[in-house]
């Protein structure tokens, strides 16, 4: 199961005793217990072949069946590219009201209320629903997971497909996926921007990773530009993420990147521009040519790792 799914099951643990978690998918049964490690009294298990492939609207079917015949007044999800438009399709499914991009969710007064940034992450706002079910896309990489509990409740539910639902199927994947750990789940992460000049030296960043033992990150510019693929992206209008270890390579530090990995616990930034924005919030700043700096730090760790 993904971190940051674990993560958000770990936080609705602490709001309310009774949590169910809901594990879809084909050849997923096994998963179940795992999620009762992390909060979840009960897990419902749909484990059905049309759902093997990443598409949202069989998502849907099989939640809007559960959610219906459980009754359940919230749904949560942690933030990604399939379940926001799972969350958006359970929502018009449902006539139910949708809150997205939260950082937290609390209780107050007996109703929940989630937490919202605006203002580009300068402040956070209060955002309710007028009525149930209540769904809510919390944002990548807010929450860390946390074991919290032992034995679980598993129960497998079947669902109707709607032939629609069943209209679209996956051929290929448009963009090949990096190696080593996702980005979401990394412990370390090596991010590289514009300021790599090319994507052929994308390779210094990777050697950096793999030695690390971490995993590789992008901007947004260097996505756009195709450099690298969509699910590093790390940013605004791509993933959050919080790792232990950020290092910034050739990046600026515009406040769309800013937003994406400043939960990280140590941020490193080299970049040859002494007034990159990116220094004001790194904890070591690097002043100097990554071209050099990155191979010769590649180096460093891996005699240090030999010795």
């Amino acid at each position: 199961m993904q971190k940051g799914a674990l993560g958000v099951l770990s936080r609705a643990a602490t709001l309310e005793s009774e949590v169910a978690g809901v594990v879809l998918g084909s050849g997923v049964e096994g998963l179940a217990p795992q999620a009762g490690k992390f909060g979840a009294a009960k897990v419902y298990v749909c484990d059905d072949e049309r759902l093997a492939a990443p598409l949202p609207q069989p998502r849907v079917d099989a939640l809007a069946t559960l959610v219906r015949d459980q009754d359940f007044d919230t749904v949560l999800f942690a933030a990604s590219v399939l379940s926001a438009d799972v969350a958006a399709g359970l929502a018009a499914r449902l006539g139910a009201g949708l809150n997205w991009d939260l950082v937290d969710v609390v209780s107050e007064n007996g109703r929940l209320v989630g937490k919202r940034p605006a203002l580009q992450d300068s402040v956070l706002v209060d955002v309710g629903w007028k009525g149930e079910p209540r769904i809510g896309l919390i944002r990548s990489g807010t929450f860390d997971p946390a074991e919290n509990g032992t034995d679980v409740e598993v129960e497998m539910f079947a669902t109707e497909f709607l032939e629609h639902s069943l209209g679209a199927a996956m051929r290929e994947q448009a963009h090949e996926e990096s190696g080593g750990p996702s980005i979401e789940d990394a412990e370390i992460i090596v991010a590289g921007g514009r300021g790599l000049g090319q994507p052929e030296n994308f390779g210094l960043v990777e050697e950096l990773a793999k030695a690390l033992g971490g995993a590789v990150a992008a901007t947004r510019a260097v996505v756009d530009a195709g450099w690298y693929p969509y699910s590093t992206q790390v940013g605004q209008t791509g993933k959050t993420v919080s790792p232990k270890l950020y290092i910034a390579c050739g990046i600026s530090g515009a406040i769309q990147h800013k937003v994406g990995m400043q939960n990280a616990s140590v941020i490193v930034a080299i970049n040859k521009d002494g007034n990159a924005p990116i220094f004001e919030y790194s904890d070591l700043g690097v002043v100097g040519d990554l071209h050099a700096i990155v191979p010769k730090l590649t180096e460093l760790v891996l005699q240090r790792k030999s010795g």
